[in-house]
């Protein structure tokens, strides 16, 4: 008999263009040898392009598929995504409660690639203070952990998030105008680490949610928070030197490279 797949439960929306949301969560999991669990948190009207619409659903749904998934399965650790109403957030809050020992991976998408802004200030207060104190690892660009943190220096920005509970936060640069992708890792302890990253030449759509479920999939597996960012960022960027384009705006990246190497 084969040896159980660890097993990772996904909150996140729903895009039916297929490049983010709870298909990039699925693809970069399984691409880990993990079992993704789904808790659809908001469909979405949207495309390569942009998002148009944004449909959240109902807390109390969210709150049942997934004390019903925690009920039957061992999950080693949970994914955040979209969220797309703080009333979503409030829910998550009470699930996480209820299991404190399983890491929490929080990529707190606040805008679409396409710019449509998806997260309000009610909705960013209730991330800060009902969800980063019970995350192991929050995953902004550097876009929303300014809007998180209402600074502008991303050490500041970095400090502050953790003061509010994040126990590491991971800030990536693509949105940064330099030469290099630095992606810099905040820890306990004032210990640092900044990752330099070849910039490629797209735009590309799911890429935040690609790199926090490949963190939480290194985790379900067992590894420190320092070796999952390292290896899911080098799973990301791989994804992203062979992206490709499904449509007429952003390239989505393909996660599943490694079939055919």
């Amino acid at each position: 008999m084969s040896a159980r797949p660890p097993i990772v439960l996904c909150f996140s929306g729903h895009d039916p263009s297929g490049g983010a949301g709870i298909q990039a969560d699925i693809e970069a999991i399984v691409s880990h040898r993990c079992h993704a669990a789904s808790v659809i948190t908001a469909l979405t009207e949207q495309d390569s392009r942009n998002v148009k619409k944004l449909l959240p659903q109902n807390p109390a749904d969210i709150i049942g598929q997934a004390e019903t998934v925690l009920n039957d399965f061992k999950v080693s650790a949970i994914k955040i995504g979209l969220l797309g109403h703080p009333d979503t957030a409030l829910a998550i809050h009470g699930i996480l409660r209820q299991c404190p020992d399983i890491p929490v991976v929080l990529d707190p998408v606040l805008a679409a690639g396409g710019g449509t802004e998806l997260a309000g200030q009610q909705l960013i207060a209730a991330i800060v203070d009902k969800l980063l104190p019970l995350t192991a690892v929050l995953t902004p660009n550097s876009q929303e952990a300014r809007k998180l943190a209402g600074k502008d220096d991303l050490t500041d920005c970095a400090r502050l998030l953790l003061a509010k509970g994040a126990q590491n936060v991971l800030i990536t640069g693509s949105h940064e105008n330099s030469l290099l992708v630095h992606n810099r890792l905040f820890m306990p302890d004032n210990l640092n680490e900044t990752f330099n990253w070849e910039r490629l030449p797209h735009h590309y759509h799911g890429s935040g949610c690609t790199l926090a479920s490949a963190i939480a999939a290194l985790l379900a597996q067992g590894l420190d928070v320092f070796t999952a960012v390292n290896e899911a960022q080098e799973f990301t960027w791989q994804s992203l030197a062979a992206a490709y384009l499904p449509g007429k705006g952003q390239y989505n990246p393909q996660r599943l490279f490694w079939m055919d190497a």
